[in-house]
This record gives structure tokens, sequence and C-alpha cells, in this order.
């Protein structure tokens, strides 16, 4: 409850304090690139599924084109300044307002993904994922799956509020220095194969 609580307050907190800020990056990017918001179903708590939203960052792929495959070809310009300092994860303050998200939890995956992993790896699911996490702090994009998921399993076991506390913090201070965001040709990180 106090965790539910927290996400509540500052979620809603942080909301009224960028709205103007969030309502002007609506309207450039509505301009600049003709859609404001990329929304994908992905896994929640216990894999049940939510829709993710986030602000729009790249150009629509060639028909054709694997949507995943080379997406720092398809960044935009403004969507290059937001994925820098995160900003385009702002919308998801909405995820966790809805319940759909906490503050702090593993990363949500896409949902073609719970198929490719062990059951041990799906142990992940069985906390509210997060805007940020134990693995994003340690390396977020720039280190392999396999490695993420025992960071997130690391969480899993030892999750508190305090903990909690520790990555938001630190959280802050890796946005600021801009580290782990991009992942060679990709504005993120390759997909998983289950083996990477």
């Amino acid at each position: 409850m106090a965790f539910r609580i927290r996400d509540i307050v500052i979620s809603s907190l942080l909301l009224l304090l960028l709205f103007p800020l969030i309502i002007l990056m609506t309207i450039a990017l509505w301009i600049t690139q003709g859609k404001a918001f990329f929304i994908q179903k992905r896994p929640g708590l216990n894999q049940k599924p939510f829709l993710l939203i986030k602000f729009s960052t790249l150009y629509d792929a060639a028909e054709g084109v694997d949507e995943a495959e080379r997406q720092q070809d398809r960044l935009t310009p403004l969507g290059g300044f937001l994925r820098k300092y995160s900003l385009d994860e702002l919308p998801q303050l909405w995820n966790v307002l809805k319940g759909d998200l906490s503050l702090v939890g593993p990363r949500p995956l896409l949902m073609d993904y719970l198929p490719l992993y062990t059951a041990h790896e799906l142990r992940r699911h069985e906390v509210m994922p997060g805007i940020t996490g134990w693995a994003q702090i340690h390396g977020r994009n720039s280190i392999p799956f396999k490695r993420r998921f025992e960071l997130d399993l690391w969480y899993v076991n030892h999750k508190t509020f305090w903990l909690d506390l520790k990555i938001l913090g630190m959280t802050f201070g890796r946005v600021m220095k801009k580290e782990g965001v991009y992942s060679d040709e990709f504005t993120t990180s390759p997909r998983f194969d289950g083996t990477n």
C-alpha cells in the first residue's frame, strides 16, 4: 500500500508540475511529426497486458520493414532530443497514476518476449513494472538482456521502499549524464531472441 500511495502522490505532483512542458512537447510533436504519442501493449504485473504510452520519437517504418530494425535511421530530430534526456517517458506518469506502472520496477518489455523467457526470468513480472528500475541505473540499454534480467530478479528479491528511493535518486543522475540511452545501431536496444 505504501508503494501505491507513493506512486499516486509523486506522479500526480509531477504531472501538475510538468503539465505545461507536456502540452508544449505534444504540440511540437504534432506539428513536426504528425503525431505525438506512441502507444503499445506491454506485459504488466503477473503478465497482464496494459497500454504503455510514450512520446513518439520515430518516423513510421516503411511498409514491409521490421519496426525494430535500425531505429536510429528513423529517429526524428525532436525525438532524439527527447530520448537523450528521457523526456519521451513523461507520459508514463499517466500509466503510474492509473496503476499500470510503478515509478520503480523492471521495465515492461514487449509482449512477444514472454514465450522466450525462462521460468526464472518470468519472475520479473511478480512485481509491478516501472518507469525506472535497478537495471536502468546499472547500464540501461547498454547491457545485454540476460544481465538486465539478473538485475531485475535481484530487485524482485530485495524490493523495499528505501531501495526504491535510492533508485529514484540515482535515476536522476543517470538521466542528466545521458548514460546507456543508445545501443549500437538501435535507439534503445536490439530485440530479445531468448539468448542475448
